[in-house]
C-alpha cells in the first residue's frame, strides 16, 4: 500500500539486538503463526532444532482452542518465565541461531519495533522495554530527528498499525481531520520540540500542550495546516518538575485501568511520594536529555494519532508516559534506597514501556487520553 519509504528517529536508526535476553525472559505469550508453527514443529520432531537443555522434558508449543486470531500455538515458557528456545549462557535465541530469522514467529522477528504504516510510508519507533532500545535514549552522538531509510529498518511488511486508504486520517480535533502534510508537519514539530534536550521534560510537555491548543482552532479555507504548524510560537513554556507524585499517580492509575484484570500487577504505592521527594526530584533535571528523547520517541509513530480524537490526545499520551516514568523511578529508588541514577531511570522507562506497550489495551489508553480534547 502507498509509499514504501521507511522513517525512524536518528537515535534508533542503527538499532541492533544487544542479546540481553530480557525480552525472551519477560513471561509473556508469543503467538506462533501456522506456517511458522509447522516449520518449527517439524524441525523439533526431526531433531534439527532443540529447546534449551532445562526444557527438554517440555513440549515447546502450547496448542489451545482459544488462541489469538492467526496463532496456531504459543511458545512455551519455563517456570522462570523464559522461552524454552532461549540459550541461557549466551542469551541467544536457539531458533534464530539454528534455523534463521525466517523461522521466527512474527513477534520475535519484529520486536521491539512499533510500526505505523499509512499512505506516507512506514514509521518505526521502538519499545524501550528492550534494554538496548532504552539505552539509546541516553546516547548523545546525534540530534533527535526523523530520518528516512534508516539502516536498521529496510523496507518490509512490518507488523503494526496499518492504515488503509479507506481509513480516516488523524484528527486535529474531534470535529476536524488533518491531511497528510499537516500531520507530517505536526509530528516533526513534536519531535523538534523534544530535540531541545536542554529543556526540562515538563517544559517540553507544557509547550506541546500549548501548541496543541493553538493548532486545534485551525479551519480549512486559509493557510494550510502545515503552514499553521510552522507559525506556532517558537518559544517554550517554562515548567518545573512537580513537587509531589499526586498527578503522576493519577496518570498511572488511569493507564492501569486499561490493563486487563488477569495481567494487572498488584498495587505497590507505599511510600512512593516520599521516595520521589527524597530520591527522584533532586536528580531529575540531570536526566532531561534522555527524558526529552523518550517523549520524542512516544510522539513519533504514535498509534494514538489514529486511535484518539485529536492532537491533544497525542500530547495526553506523552503526559501519561512522563508521569508513569516518575512513578516507576520513585518505585525503583525506594526499593534501592538510593538517589536516581541512569541505571534506575533506564529501568523505570522499561517498566513504563511494559505497561503502555505490552500490558495495556491501546484503544482504551487512547480513549482515556482523548479526555484532553474536552
Amino acid at each position: 500500500m502507498g509509499s514504501t519509504h521507511v522513517f525512524a528517529l536518528t537515535i534508533h536508526a542503527d538499532y541492533g539486538c544487544g542479546h540481553s535476553g530480557d525480552c525472551c525472559m519477560a513471561d509473556w505469550d508469543v503467538p506462533v503463526e501456522l506456517p511458522v508453527y509447522r516449520t518449527l514443529r517439524d524441525a523439533v520432531a526431526g531433531s534439527r532444532l532443540q529447546v534449551h537443555a532445562s526444557a527438554r522434558h517440555m513440549d515447546p508449543f502450547v496448542v489451545e482452542a482459544d488462541l489469538a486470531q492467526g496463532a496456531a500455538a504459543i511458545l512455551r515458557r519455563t517456570d522462570s518465565g523464559a522461552c524454552v528456545f532461549l540459550e541461557r549462557d549466551t542469551k541467544l535465541c536457539i531458533v534464530h541461531r539454528d534455523a534463521g530469522e525466517a523461522a521466527l514467529p512474527a513477534t520475535c522477528r519484529y520486536f521491539p519495533r512499533l510500526a505505523v504504516r499509512d499512505g506516507r510510508g512506514t514509521f518505526i519507533t521502538l519499545s524501550h522495554f528492550c534494554p538496548t532500545a532504552a539505552s539509546m535514549l541516553f546516547r548523545d552522538d546525534c540530534r533527535l530527528e526523523i530520518v528516512a531509510v534508516p539502516p536498521a529498518f529496510p523496507p518490509a511488511e512490518y507488523e503494526g498499525l496499518v492504515v488503509t486508504a479507506d481509513d480516516l486520517p488523524p484528527l486535529l480535533s474531534p470535529a476536524t481531520l488533518m491531511d497528510d502534510s499537516g500531520y507530517t508537519a505536526w509530528e516533526r514539530h513534536m519531535v523538534a520540540r523534544c530535540a531541545d534536550v536542554d529543556r526540562l521534560p515538563e517544559s517540553v510537555l507544557a509547550t506541546l500542550q500549548r501548541d496543541a491548543r493553538l493548532l486545534r482552532v485551525w479551519r480549512p479555507g486559509g493557510p494550510s495546516l502545515a503552514e499553521a504548524v510552522e507559525r506556532l510560537p517558537p518559544d517554550f513554556v517554562p515548567a518545573d518538575p512537580p513537587r509531589t507524585l499526586r498527578l503522576s499517580l493519577a496518570l498511572f492509575a488511569e493507564a492501569m485501568s486499561a490493563v486487563p484484570d488477569d495481567v494487572r500487577p498488584a498495587p505497590d504505592e507505599q511510600e512512593l511520594d516520599a521516595a520521589f521527594t527524597e530520591y527522584v526530584r533532586p536528580a531529575w533535571s540531570a536526566f532531561r536529555a534522555p527524558l526529552d528523547r523518550y517523549l520524542g520517541a512516544k510522539a513519533f509513530a504514535a498509534w494514538s494519532a489514529y486511535q484518539g480524537r485529536g492532537v491533544a490526545t497525542i500530547v495526553g499520551g506523552l503526559e501519561a508516559a512522563l508521569g508513569i516514568v516518575r512513578v516507576e523511578a520513585a518505585r525503583r529508588c525506594r526499593n534501592a534506597g538510593s538517589r536516581l541514577d541512569a541505571a534506575l531511570l533506564l529501568e523505570a522507562i522499561r517498566s513504563t514501556e511494559f505497561i503502555l506497550n505490552h500490558l495495556a489495551v491501546r484503544e482504551e489508553l487512547a480513549a482515556n487520553w482523548s479526555a484532553a480534547e474536552r
